[in-house]
């Protein structure tokens, strides 16, 4: 049973075969030296901590602009409530 990879039969190139291999290998991206591989996880783990960290501080703005918007509501209605002086209609204030 004849071992082919990509393509070429690797038994009967021998030597030439194996060196041509690594080479299309390399040169494809199939095969990168450990320390660019290193380097890859590194920055890998680097944009997952700060993903993290962007939507926990996202979260928190999430939660503050809730709070904000029901405090702008209660004092809408607040305002909305009061008499109002020299008008003879009342009109009403979009709260949205």
């Amino acid at each position: 049973m004849p071992a082919e990879l990509m393509g070429i039969n690797v038994a009967q190139g021998g030597a030439v075969a194996l060196l041509t291999l690594v080479v299309l290998m390399v040169l494809t991206g199939r095969l990168v030296p450990r320390r660019t591989y290193d380097d890859l996880l590194k920055e890998r783990d680097t944009w997952r901590e700060a993903h993290t960290e962007s939507e926990a501080a996202r979260a928190s703005e999430r939660a503050q602009t809730q709070e904000l918007l029901e405090l702008s509501r209660t004092s809408a209605h607040a305002l909305q409530a009061l008499p109002r002086m020299g008008f003879e209609e009342e009109t009403e204030v979009d709260v949205r």
